[in-house]
């Protein structure tokens, strides 16, 4: 690619950039340990009624975004159901939030992999959005306190003892005596 081009694409991108921030397009603050985590609330796969991440209030919760045609999130989905098996349920919960566009591509993705954890519908990518999250898999990790603790890009070995030590120590905290 010559020059010219390279100059030419660079001040086509410098004025998109200069016209959004002088239209006043606030950018968000980027999302990172500390800050609260978005809320919302989405329909659950097999249920008829929508959750919330404020129903999992006072827990530790491992929120993980994902797609069915997602390489990485295939292969790191059956450690997150060890995961998930191994944490006691009154201190921990694990939501993986599929962006697929369609359920039934997503319940078949469920069935064959024996997944128990639940499971988001975010086909519009809204709360993908709200996290600020575009690649997948990424998951955070949500304190008692509704904060986040940890950003995590890619696929992890969640079964290992590296997780599992730190989630269990977390979950080994008492929960704040009051919602804030």
């Amino acid at each position: 690619m010559s020059a010219g081009r390279l100059i030419a694409i660079a001040a086509g991108v410098a004025a998109v950039v200069f016209v959004a921030l002088w239209r006043g397009a606030p950018l968000p603050e980027p999302l990172r340990a500390g800050a609260r985590a978005p809320a919302f609330t989405l329909p659950e796969l097999g249920r008829a009624t929508p959750r919330a991440l404020a129903d999992d209030h006072g827990k530790i919760v491992l929120v993980n975004f994902w797609a069915t045609w997602c390489k990485p999130c295939l292969d790191e989905m059956p450690a997150m159901q060890r995961l998930y098996d191994a944490l006691p349920r009154g201190d921990f919960e694990l939501l993986a939030i599929s962006v697929d566009e369609g359920s039934t591509e997503v319940e078949e993705f469920r069935d064959r992999l024996e997944l128990g954890f639940p499971i988001l519908l975010d086909p519009a990518r809204e709360v993908a959005g709200a996290f600020q999250t575009f690649r997948f898999p990424e998951s955070f990790l949500i304190g008692r306190d509704g904060r986040i603790a940890a950003r995590y890009i890619g696929p992890k070995d969640w079964d290992s003892d590296l997780y599992v030590e730190h989630l269990s120590k977390l979950i080994a905290v008492p929960a704040p005596s009051g919602r804030p």
